[in-house]
Parts: C-alpha cells; sequence; structure tokens
C-alpha cells in the first residue's frame, strides 16, 4: 500500500484542520472504489474489517491507518494500493470533499515477489 504525493500533502492540510485521521474502503456502490477518510474513531471499526496498515507521512505524527471490508479484502488481496487524490467531489462524508477533490484508489496486481512475500507472511 502507498500514498502520491499529491494525496499525503492534502492528507498534511486535512490533519492540521481535523486532527488525527483514518481510511476506510468498503465495498459499498456509490463510492465503493473511494477510500473514505474520516476524523480517526469517527467510523466504527468491526469484526467485518481489515487493518490492511498505516501509512507514515511525512510531516505527520501519527501513521495514518487504513481499513477495508473483508468483502471487499476478498476481490483486492492480491493488488498494491496506491491511495492518490483527483478533482471532484466523491463521497460527503469523507473530510476532503470540501476541498473540491476526492480520494482514489489506484491498484496494480502484486508481482510474483510480492506474492511470495504475501504467502511467506501468511504461513509464518
Amino acid at each position: 500500500m502507498s500514498l502520491t504525493g499529491a494525496a499525503a500533502e492534502l492528507l498534511v492540510r486535512l490533519t492540521e484542520r481535523h486532527g488525527p485521521l483514518m481510511f476506510h474502503q468498503s465495498g459499498g456502490c456509490c463510492d465503493g472504489s473511494s477510500p473514505m477518510c474520516y476524523p480517526e474513531g469517527e467510523f466504527r471499526i468491526g469484526a467485518s474489517d481489515v487493518h490492511l496498515g498505516d501509512l507514515r507521512v511525512g510531516g505527520l505524527e501519527r501513521p495514518v491507518p487504513v481499513w477495508m471490508s473483508k468483502a471487499q479484502f476478498a476481490y483486492w488481496r492480491h493488488t498494491h494500493l496506491t491511495i492518490d487524490v483527483v478533482p471532484g467531489r466523491g463521497g460527503g462524508f469523507s473530510v476532503e470533499a470540501p476541498e473540491g477533490v476526492r480520494f482514489l484508489i489506484r491498484s496494480r496486481l502484486l508481482t510474483e515477489e510480492e506474492l511470495s512475500a504475501l504467502e511467506r507472511c501468511e504461513e509464518g
């Protein structure tokens, strides 16, 4: 999982305004490919969510955790995900919406090396 420079810059600005943030990627219909960004603690994570990892962003004291619904993870588990930002309005509940931009997930299939590393992690 990674983050583009533009998305990192936006996260720094949004964190200054809203405090620590987190992402959640659901399998919903409308903005299903858009990760929703919330102030940490304002979206309840449950047993049906998978913690994908934490994004470390220069200029932020705390990493930004990224979560995904288990159902969505089943489809995307063999992909490398990059969070980017593009012009336009996405989900109204995501903190970037008033900025006139939206976060977006870009994905690519994992390489053979990345797949091998993933399998080793799952075995051990």
